[in-house]
């Protein structure tokens, strides 16, 4: 009964984070909010919905390891797991502005959670941090401009006419309603299985709470790989990353401090920062901003490798 509520759970964390963007960015429109700027605020804020709704009621239910482990572990998936199936279902061609741009910006994230566990607890203090960091990120892609993810998805968004602006509001409602309802639903249910089957909470949350909530960016890449549309799938996943680290953590410390075990994490920290700084050598194999089957085949065996490893 418990697999069952986890996969209820996961999708309606799913369904609820599609009807968030369409009803966001709908809402935005009818205020006259360019696409841009929808694209970089509501569409890539609601990527992390539900790693945000399940992290933070994870700390309100007590499962702080479960929630650090989901969002180290949606990284850790988004990189080794979602990059390396979209790069095998078509290889990724991207410009090379975009390695420059946001791949250090990634990579200095990756190291963030090593500074936020120092001590073992992520304080009000670090949220704070965080919060201006995530600010400072969006004013920072907002002046760029230039292709990225999220105005990608909000410009293949806005060929829909524009509805309502109440009809839009409640579909935002509906949407949050059923993000926090399906983190209710796979935190309890992960809580249970974890304590059950015998596995630590930490493992439950790098495995299953991750792939549950990264399943919006997994369905995102996939399509847009079929599409040849390969700055897309890196700018869903390293907008993705960022927003895990500065919005999630930010604002669930604020909420309520996020106490954890340095040690017990710094495992999933270091193979979450060693496949950040594998992107660089792997995107310019070859001399240009590609990522092929080979590179994919490699990311998705680092990755079973490293679930082999979370199960031995």
């Amino acid at each position: 009964m418990a697999f069952v509520i986890l996969a209820v759970g996961v999708v309606l964390l799913y369904v609820g984070g599609e009807v968030l963007v369409s009803g966001a960015s709908n809402l935005a429109r009818s205020l006259g909010i360019s696409p841009l700027v929808i694209g970089l605020t509501v569409v890539a804020f609601a990527t992390s919905a539900p790693e945000l709704c399940a992290t933070l009621i994870g700390v309100l239910q007590g499962a702080p390891a479960l929630s650090l482990g989901n969002v180290f572990g949606s990284n850790i998936a988004n990189i080794a797991l979602i990059l390396g199936l979209a790069a095998i279902i078509r290889p990724l061609v991207g410009h090379d502005s975009f390695l420059r741009r946001e791949i250090p910006i990634l990579i200095a994230v990756a190291v963030i959670p090593f500074w936020l566990l120092r001590d073992g607890v992520i304080g009000r203090f670090e949220g704070t941090v965080m919060v201006v960091l995530l600010v400072a990120y969006v004013v920072y892609l907002l002046r760029q401009g230039g292709p990225s993810v999220a105005a990608e998805q909000a410009q293949e968004e806005l060929t829909e006419a524009v509805r309502p602006w109440w009809l839009s509001a409640l579909a935002v409602l509906i949407g949050l309603g059923m993000l926090v309802w399906g983190a209710n639903l796979l935190v309890g249910s992960a809580t249970t299985l974890a304590r059950a089957i015998g596995i630590s909470e930490r493992v439950i949350g790098l495995t299953l709470v991750a792939f549950g909530t990264s399943l919006p960016e997994l369905a995102s890449s996939i399509a847009a790989a079929r599409r040849r549309e390969g700055d897309i799938v890196l700018g869903n996943i390293v907008g993705s990353n960022i927003f895990n680290v500065l919005c999630v953590l930010g604002i669930t410390s604020l909420v309520r401090p996020i106490t954890g075990d340095p040690t017990a994490v710094s495992l999933d920290l270091w193979v979450g920062l060693a496949l950040s700084l594998a992107l660089v050598p792997m995107l310019l194999l070859g001399r240009r901003l590609y990522l092929g089957r080979v590179e994919g085949l490699a990311l998705l065996a680092a990755y079973g490798m490293y679930v082999g490893w979370l199960f031995r």
